[in-house]
């Protein structure tokens, strides 16, 4: 029989605490990365400074009348050719607008300069839109609401866009005074050219 010869234990000795602890602390350190992004994710993920628009605007016309002329495409050009875009020359008034006045219905305004979907629409209550200039970077659309209500004798226009890029507020705020408000006041008023009454 052979004889054995014992080598010396040049590790030291680990009893089954010290073994689970040790892999006890090897299963931890693999779960912690995770952990961290878990813990991290909602500070990281969501936005707590993206801009957004709010107006409040007031024209003498019953809400129907307001909605109208914001879904019509023959009246929709008469507030086209009156905005300041088209007046100033940044944008063409041609192709003239299109409006596929239902949910679903694909939209294009100031030449094609604007365009998108409409998201929703309530009978002179509501519109909303996904709505994208031509210079967005291809798959941008941010939302534009519309809410109507009668105010006295008149319609309140409550007015909110979100979700475009950053850094277009102050710019697209005073697009919506000088190509939507301000010519859809002088069309419902009837001071256009071409005005429905």
């Amino acid at each position: 029989m052979p004889k054995r010869t014992q080598t010396p234990n040049l590790l030291p000795s680990a009893t089954r605490r010290d073994l689970i602890a040790g892999v006890s602390a090897g299963v931890g350190a693999l779960a912690l990365p995770g952990a961290r992004a878990a813990e991290r994710a909602p500070s990281e993920e969501i936005s707590r400074s993206r801009e957004a628009i709010h107006q409040e605007v007031w024209f003498k016309a019953e809400p129907g009348r307001v909605y109208a002329a914001l879904l019509d495409a023959a009246q929709f050009q008469q507030i086209m050719l009156n905005s300041a875009a088209v007046k100033g020359g940044m944008v063409k008034p041609t192709p003239p607008a299109a409006i596929e006045a239902r949910a679903g219905g694909a939209f294009s305004l100031f030449g094609g300069h604007i365009s998108g979907r409409i998201i929703e629409l309530v009978p002179s209550v509501r519109i909303v839109q996904a709505w994208r200039p031509a210079d967005w970077a291809a798959g941008i659309y941010s939302i534009a609401r519309f809410e109507l209500s009668k105010d006295g004798a008149g319609t309140r226009l409550v007015f909110d866009h979100t979700g475009f890029p950053a850094g277009q507020s102050a710019h697209l705020a005073a697009g919506w005074k000088g190509n939507y408000w301000q010519p859809l006041e002088a069309l419902l008023a009837g001071t256009t050219a071409g005005a429905a009454p």
